[in-house]
């Protein structure tokens, strides 16, 4: 196929590895690997889509069967490289799992296996979306994936690793595959564009790349889009291109959050309707809704002049203004109600009369807490009982959507405002660390509680009413919710558990492990130890739980 008439993704596809982007750290480790001669049985690369999954799968097969070497492939190109690069090299087959999924073609797989290469090293399967495959399909692999012949190599390509049996990714090396950072994803795009001649503005190529998410083949082909609509005389300007790629203007989107707080009921709504009259999905709008949530929570994390290119300077400086006038609290709630608004779109028959009773709804509950917040004085008492009667039935109806206490046959309390809440008795009790959270779970006789706390559970911070953690895949699903539950009973107040990105703390069994295994291995090598090991030889010290004084 003529090159110039291949779509952008295909045109600049890499074929070695030195034109990949954004996964160099993976790129070295395989090429260090088949120069040292140390190639695995079965490669997995996961990761979103337009990452290079399937690339660098073809890359692999080029350099294993290269017969100029590893070294050479960029300067030589052999008949295996082209072959492969065509897709028409009889020993690299490429199978799509998606419509070969059964047992059947993987045993005619596994029997195509048992003849050697014919022109080539070795005999490479390269299977794309391999998740696909059934649960008999994966079985029949199993043996041969473990005790292939020497000549085979399987590489699997796939977006949702979680689908993979444990058995198969036990006999893969993994490589998992990030998004494309940012500004390299800018510069390659701009490099690729300044190629074909393109007459696009930074601010288009900005967008292209905010709204790619960090897959290089969705960038390309968005570039795709913007060449068509662009040419010398007419230059793409960023209006244009919102148009063209149905993205709209986050600064409308700040803006209405702006009367959203303010309470300006119709401005809200004639913003909304000008977004929609765009032609903007409404989960396109929700999501982001959510992004705008986020950064007003964490706009003092954000760096004005980084690189992410999701928001401008005069974006950034409206939302620190907007977010300096708000509660955290606020915020989280707002976040509770669009995540539940994203399923509630999908019942309804117009989506968009539901987003826009969705914004009146988050109105009446600002006002309803602006309420709360400010009135102290006696005038301002007289306004707030005035208003409640008309109020009290949306605030209870709208704080009771977004409780994740809402587990069936719970009895949850009456919802209460500021001058009606209880005060914690004796009967509750005061969780101010995280090991005295472990505690009362042991005394609370919660032991499933515990063994999420201490196994699967890595603390990020840990302050008053508000835990913040990571965890491992092993996590319970019902965890937040049984241990917000749990928090409530005990100590009679309203807990925020977040999930963060950060590593956070070794699991507390995982670092009770790592300090045994440090004192066995001190134990080990003490001068007692060692005097014990001249009359019993053949002895192994196994635990340590109490070793006196070596000259006792």
């Amino acid at each position: 196929m003529n090159k110039e008439k291949q779509v952008l993704a295909l045109k600049y596809r890499p074929q070695n590895f030195e034109d990949l982007i954004g996964q160099e750290v993976i790129a070295e480790t395989i090429s260090k690997g088949i120069k040292q001669n140390k190639v695995s049985n079965a490669y997995l690369f996961t990761g979103i889509r337009g990452v290079g999954k399937t690339t660098i799968a073809r890359i692999l097969a080029k350099s294993l069967n290269c017969t100029a070497g590893i070294e050479n492939q960029c300067k030589t190109k052999c008949e295996n490289c082209d072959a492969i690069t065509n897709s028409n090299h009889i020993d690299v087959l490429e199978i799509d799992a998606a419509s070969k999924t059964g047992i059947d073609d993987v045993r005619e797989l596994i029997e195509f296996s048992r003849y050697g290469p014919t022109s080539s090293k070795y005999k490479i399967f390269i299977i794309d979306e391999v998740h696909m495959l059934s649960k008999q399909a994966f079985n029949a692999l199993l043996k041969t994936l473990e005790e292939p012949p020497e000549y085979l190599k399987f590489i699997f390509a796939t977006t949702e690793v979680k689908k993979i049996p444990v058995t198969v990714l036990s006999r893969c090396t993994r490589f998992d595959l990030s998004r494309v950072k940012s500004d390299e994803l800018f510069k390659y795009i701009k490099s690729v564009s300044k190629k074909e001649n393109g007459s696009i503005s930074d601010d288009v190529i900005k967008l292209i790349v905010r709204i790619s998410e960090g897959s290089v083949r969705d960038a390309l082909s968005l570039l795709d889009r913007a060449l068509i609509s662009s040419d010398d005389n007419n230059k793409l300007d960023i209006k244009e291109a919102q148009k063209i790629f149905g993205y709209f203007d986050k600064t409308n989107l700040i803006e209405l959050f702006e009367y959203l707080f303010s309470g300006n009921e119709n401005k809200v709504i004639d913003i909304y309707r000008s977004i929609y009259n765009q032609g903007v999905d409404p989960k396109i709008f929700l999501n982001d809704f959510l992004e705008i949530l986020y950064y007003l929570k964490n706009i003092s994390f954000i760096d004005k002049n980084g690189n992410n290119f999701n928001l401008n300077n005069d974006d950034h400086d409206k939302i620190v203004k907007i977010a300096a006038s708000l509660e955290n609290s606020t915020l989280l709630l707002f976040w509770q109600f669009t995540i539940k608004t994203l399923s509630e779109i999908e019942i309804v028959s117009d989506p968009n009369i539901s987003l826009e009773m969705f914004l009146i709804r988050l109105i009446y509950l600002s006002k309803k807490n602006d309420l709360n917040k400010f009135s102290t004085d006696a005038n301002d008492e007289k306004i707030a009982s005035n208003s409640d009667e008309k109020s009290n039935v949306v605030e209870k109806k709208l704080i009771s959507e977004t409780k994740i206490l809402d587990k069936p046959n719970t009895t949850i309390g009456q919802i209460k405002n500021i001058v009606q809440e209880k005060k914690i008795d004796d009967n509750f009790v005061k969780i101010d660390t995280f090991d005295n959270l472990i505690h009362t779970c042991v005394a609370k006789k919660e032991l499933k509680l515990k063994y999420e706390l201490e196994n699967n559970v890595s603390l990020v911070s840990f302050e008053n009413l508000r835990i913040e953690i990571s965890f491992n895949e092993s996590l319970d699903k019902n965890f937040v919710k049984d241990l917000s539950l749990k928090l409530y009973e005990w100590t009679n107040q309203r807990w925020i558990i977040s999930f963060s990105k950060l590593q956070g703390e070794i699991p507390v069994n995982q670092r009770k492990s790592i300090k045994n295994k440090k004192a066995l291995e001190e134990a080990k090598v003490s001068d007692i130890y060692k005097k014990f090991l001249k009359s019993f030889s053949d002895a192994d010290l196994i635990s340590k739980k109490n070793i006196g004084n070596e000259n006792d």
